[in-house]
């Protein structure tokens, strides 16, 4: 029929976000908002529970407000924020509040996988250890939260405790599983060496899968709650970076996808798998079958937009500020800014370090920190491309999405400091239009995700570097490099 759809439902970390995607391209979206906690400095949890009531609610709303009928809801795709620790009781009922991948209190934990570990560990997973991986924060609940782990049965990544709440069924797919820091990359199993060098039950971890095949059909509770169809198919999905990646067509190798949300993220397709980065970047199974994918991170882009704003311009939508920004010169009359302000990943894996502006004086205004702000974010993702480019991996375009790319002035700058050409896609909604067209395979509309992204991925406005601005951000750049070691 016409009138039918998928749903690609992307939970994040701010909002969960349903998409309806008919098979001519037409969608329709709903998002919800999801609350943060933050029971102290550098802890970072969300309710697994409120993933569920928000995510229903937000599946009511776009079949509401579009006047989708349940019966034309032909499957179901997810898209999940990577890391995050969920750990479930003998009733498969959350033990705690799920702890985020920006949660970053297990930094011991981190040095003691190093210390213990150290190469060997590199070439088990192909990354070196980090706060936001899953296996630091379960060494933290095992030395500080005995009675919870004495509990555990199984550990789940967020977006398969939203489909378990939605199918009765465990498991998770490769993508997501990597970024565990307990998976075998080059195998794609489980690491008996590791979780037995650290006191972990293989028990624990979930079965294996990939990203689309079909877990289930939706149960009829959570049919009841949706206002979906009891036996609706529903795929394993896959992780955030992986499935936003799909979304954007960004699936050869001379090709780079640039990310700016929360946070900031720089990502390669790699058709094989290619241990050369040595934990310099980050190495992920794909959630295109046998596909691998490397990434670098900046934990606080966007959020560094968000807290100059909450800080220095309350009132002010992120518009305006951006608008602001634009008045001020290349180079924000010598306002630096590092964007390090709940610490960095790539290429300095420090969660200690903080952010900082440099460079301010009498004249200094508000577009000029505005304008830093900006700066010093794509600045910080140029640091992942350069680290790409000392290991040989020299791409000929750039792919933006997120914020950063849907503000002409910043897909501009991007272009700009990248000094690579930058096209944004026509439909530009992320992991949750990757996870449509995934489910779109599932519900028989193509043969593979490849035929998907062919169909239905476009680009819109292309950025080609201005060379004036090029040759001026090169050297603006060499400065910024400085400002990690005048930080620590």
């Amino acid at each position: 029929m016409t009138n039918d759809v998928v749903l690609g439902i992307d939970l994040g970390t701010s909002s969960v976000k349903v998409m309806a995607l008919q098979r001519n391209g037409t969608f329709y979206t709903h998002a919800e908002p999801l609350t943060l906690i933050h029971p102290q400095n550098g802890y970072n949890e969300q309710r697994p529970e409120e993933w569920v009531t928000q995510t229903f609610k937000a599946i009511r709303g776009v079949l509401s407000a579009n006047k989708i009928s349940r019966e034309a809801v032909k499957a179901i795709g997810f898209s999940g924020q990577m890391h995050g620790l969920v750990a479930l009781g003998a009733d498969q009922q959350p033990l705690r509040n799920a702890i985020l991948w920006n949660d970053t209190r297990s930094s011991l934990e981190v040095e003691a996988i190093q210390t213990q570990m150290g190469q060997r560990y590199v070439d088990i997973t192909g990354n070196r250890a980090v706060e936001g991986y899953v296996l630091p924060k379960l060494l933290w609940m095992q030395k500080h939260e005995p009675a919870i782990w004495n509990q555990i049965e199984k550990v789940l990544l967020p977006k398969d405790y939203l489909r378990l709440s939605m199918t009765d069924r465990l498991g998770t797919d490769y993508s997501d599983a990597t970024g565990t820091g307990y998976l075998d990359i080059a195998k794609g199993t489980w690491s008996q060496t590791i979780l037995d060098h650290f006191g972990i039950p293989l028990s624990w971890m979930p079965e294996l899968m990939d990203s689309g095949t079909v877990v289930g059909g939706l149960t009829k509770t959570a049919a009841e709650a949706s206002g979906l169809l009891a036996g609706t198919p529903v795929t394993v999905g896959g992780a955030d970076n992986a499935m936003g990646a799909i979304g954007a067509g960004v699936v050869k190798e001379d090709q780079l996808m640039s990310s700016i949300g929360t946070s900031g993220v720089v990502l390669h397709p790699e058709k094989s798998l290619n241990l050369k980065y040595q934990g310099r970047l980050q190495l992920e199974r794909h959630a295109l079958k046998s596909h691998f994918y490397s990434m670098g991170v900046t934990l606080a882009a966007g959020n560094s937009l968000s807290w100059f704003r909450d800080t220095f311009g309350v009132g002010k939508p992120f518009e305006t500020i951006v608008h602001d920004a634009a008045s001020s010169p290349v180079g924000a009359n010598g306002v630096l800014f590092a964007p390090y302000l709940s610490g960095e990943r790539t290429p300095y894996f420090d969660p200690h370090v903080r952010g900082g502006f440099i460079g301010i004086s009498n004249g200094t205004t508000f577009n000029d920190f505005a304008r830093a702000v900006l700066e010093g974010i794509v600045f910080s993702l140029n640091d992942v491309l350069n680290l790409y480019r000392q290991f040989g991996v020299l791409p000929t375009e750039v792919i933006g999405i997120g914020g950063g790319a849907k503000n002409k002035f910043w897909a501009q700058m991007q272009a700009d400091i990248f000094d690579l050409p930058l096209k944004v896609p026509v439909v530009d909604e992320g992991p949750g239009y990757g996870a449509a067209l995934v489910a779109s395979v599932v519900a028989g509309w193509y043969p593979d995700v490849s035929s998907a992204i062919d169909a239905l991925v476009r680009y819109g406005d292309t950025y080609t570097p201005i060379a004036s601005n090029r040759d001026a951000y090169e050297l603006i750049y060499k400065g910024y490099q400085k400002l990690y070691q005048r930080l620590v």
